[in-house]
């Protein structure tokens, strides 16, 4: 794992030497690349000027910032410069916050944090678990990539990871979506039989198999395709169409989840059955 950056946790008098690891594995995602059907060469990408039609190169090209309908500011790479901060190398702590008052949509690309040596790691530790033991996420400024950053830094486990943060400004507000602060009346018993059908359907978040069925999907069909071997395709799925009658479809769902519960119980008690003989033949040896 290589590091992305290297610089310091800072909060008030206490400085922490650490590294920052991309937290998002990109080996595996798929990848396409265009090619010409002629000859399978790659298609190159061209600029051209909308306007006249021209193909330009780098050097004819330049920024520009749209203020108005086609009138545009000059920005050059020198004023762009002039306002890049300073890299401090310091994540600045400015306070610490409950999990529970941060959007979960502010954040952003994670990071994996691990101290600088082993020298840092004692302080690393401290630092956790005071953490841990408060309940507590921290929130920094840091530059990386030459901006200006808001972070935020929780425990993960047995160590810590950090987000960058989208700043409150840039998320549209849910209620502003079509028909979603429409007040509509909510019958007892739907609400009863709804609540049902949420306690029947909770299990816990580890125990979801969340894959990337589509990247699966993709690598099985192209190694097929190398191997010469005849391409299944899946069935289409029908979208399920709008049920009128709520209260039926809430007693059915109930009633499904029930029965689709009881092979997981099952095999639940019978691992839990397994797992207590061992201990009972120790007990009469």
């Amino acid at each position: 794992m290589r590091a992305q950056w290297t610089g310091h946790i800072s909060f008030s008098l206490v400085s922490i030497p650490i590294k920052l690891y991309g937290a998002v594995d990109r080996e595996n995602a798929v990848e396409f690349r265009q090619l010409h059907v002629a000859d399978n060469g790659p298609v190159g990408y061209e600029k051209k000027c909308k306007k006249c039609g021209e193909t330009l190169t780098a050097s004819e090209i330049v920024r520009g910032y749209e203020y108005d309908k086609d009138r545009f500011v000059l920005v050059t790479d020198e004023e762009l410069e002039g306002l890049k901060l300073k890299s401090t190398k310091t994540i600045e702590i400015e306070a610490f916050v409950d999990a529970d008052e941060i959007d979960l949509a502010l954040f952003d690309k994670p990071y994996i944090v691990g101290p600088n040596g082993p020298v840092a790691a004692k302080t690393y530790q401290l630092l956790h678990q005071a953490m841990t033991d408060n309940g507590r996420i921290a929130i920094g400024r840091a530059v990386l990539y030459n901006r200006e950053r808001v972070v935020a830094i929780r425990v993960a486990g047995p160590g810590l990871m950090a987000y960058q943060l989208r700043y409150p400004a840039e998320l549209l507000k849910v209620k502003d979506a079509p028909l979603v602060d429409e007040k509509e009346d909510v019958s007892d018993d739907q609400l009863k039989l709804a609540k049902t059908l949420v306690e029947t359907l909770t299990r816990p978040f580890e125990s979801l198999e969340l894959k990337d069925r589509y990247t699966e999907a993709v690598t099985q069909m192209v190694a097929a395709k190398v191997e010469g071997k005849q391409i299944v395709t899946v069935d289409e799925v029908e979208a399920v169409e709008s049920v009128p009658d709520v209260m039926s479809a809430l007693e059915a769902s109930i009633k499904r989840a029930q029965e689709s519960r009881k092979p997981m119980k099952q095999a639940a008690d019978k691992a839990e059955k397994a797992e207590e003989r061992p201990a009972r033949k120790r007990k009469a040896g």
